[in-house]
């Protein structure tokens, strides 16, 4: 699996002639830093820089996905995104654990679909805003770049649970 999600992300909103999402790019970037943080075993603070300089944004004659950048992208949330998983792992990390299924563990994840879980726990657990449906949405968006199997519907269920149990106040009662 890549780092780099597929080139039907850009259909979504990216580029191609439709609506650019930033806050979604933002989502993108994130979970491609936090995959590179723990693979390469660098710093939050070392990634966000790295990809500030050289990977979000579109540039003169550069292409995007395909080539690992990220065309449109909220800065600020990115930052956010990544220094709130970086200084929260040791919440943020139980928090998913706690929504795997039976027979499932953080290290049992693919990487990236791990950074995705941590990317949007940190979200869901920090606020409440933006609303637990807007984050599942965005986060199944950068779920579908990434993923052609099973690991979308994965992230779903996983997500959904998360969002019940960290935003209970936004769920119906008889949903939740």
């Amino acid at each position: 699996m890549s780092d780099t999600p597929k080139s039907n992300t850009k259909s979504k909103g990216q580029g191609g002639g439709n609506k650019a999402r930033p806050r979604l790019g933002a989502r993108v970037a994130a979970v491609q830093a936090l995959f590179q943080s723990e693979a390469g075993g660098e710093n939050a603070e070392a990634i966000i820089q790295q990809f500030i300089q050289h990977r979000l944004g579109a540039l003169p004659g550069e292409g995007g996905f395909e080539e690992g950048r990220v065309p449109q992208a909220d800065v600020p949330l990115f930052t956010s995104i990544v220094r709130a998983v970086a200084r929260n792992a040791e919440t943020i990390d139980p928090i998913v654990a706690g929504h795997l299924s039976a027979g499932w563990s953080m290290d049992r994840l693919d990487p990236v679909l791990r950074a995705l879980l941590r990317a949007a726990a940190a979200e869901l657990w920090s606020g409440n805003e933006p609303p637990a449906r807007v984050v599942i949405n965005e986060y199944m968006d950068v779920a579908h770049g990434f993923f052609d199997g099973a690991e979308p519907r994965f992230a779903n269920g996983v997500l959904d649970a998360m969002a019940k149990d960290l935003r209970t106040g936004e769920f119906n009662p008889a949903r939740a």
